[in-house]
C-alpha cells in the first residue's frame, strides 16, 4: 500500500500564487482564476471578500480541508489612496498583486 503524499504549505502557497496570477476565464471553458482588481474597488465588508475566498476554494478544492480560520483575506491602507490587499493561508501571508 502506498503512503499519502504530503502537500508542503509552499506547494499551498505557490497553488494560490498561481491562481492569484490567473485572469478568470484564462483557460478556455474554465472560470478558474480571480479578478482581484475589481475587488480592490469594493469595501471588504460588503460580502465581496468571502465570495473572493469561496471561489478560491472552488477553484483549489485542497483549501476547504484547511481548518476554519485558516484562510482569510484582509487589506491594509497604503498611501492615502491605496490598500493592499493580503491572503493569509495557514500562517503565510501573500500580497495580492506582488
Amino acid at each position: 500500500m502506498m503512503g499519502m503524499a504530503t502537500i508542503t504549505g509552499k506547494q499551498l502557497s505557490d497553488m494560490i500564487r498561481h491562481w492569484l496570477d490567473t485572469p478568470v476565464e484564462a483557460y478556455l471553458g474554465s472560470d478558474y482564476g480571480q479578478d482581484a482588481k475589481a475587488l480592490l474597488q469594493r469595501a471588504l465588508s460588503d460580502g465581496d471578500a468571502e465570495a473572493f475566498l469561496q471561489k478560491m476554494q472552488r477553484d483549489i478544492p485542497l483549501l476547504k480541508a484547511l481548518p476554519a480560520g485558516a484562510l482569510n483575506i484582509y487589506a491594509l491602507p497604503s498611501g492615502e489612496d491605496r490598500k493592499d490587499l493580503f491572503i493569509e493561508v495557514a500562517g503565510e501571508v501573500i500580497q495580492v498583486g506582488a
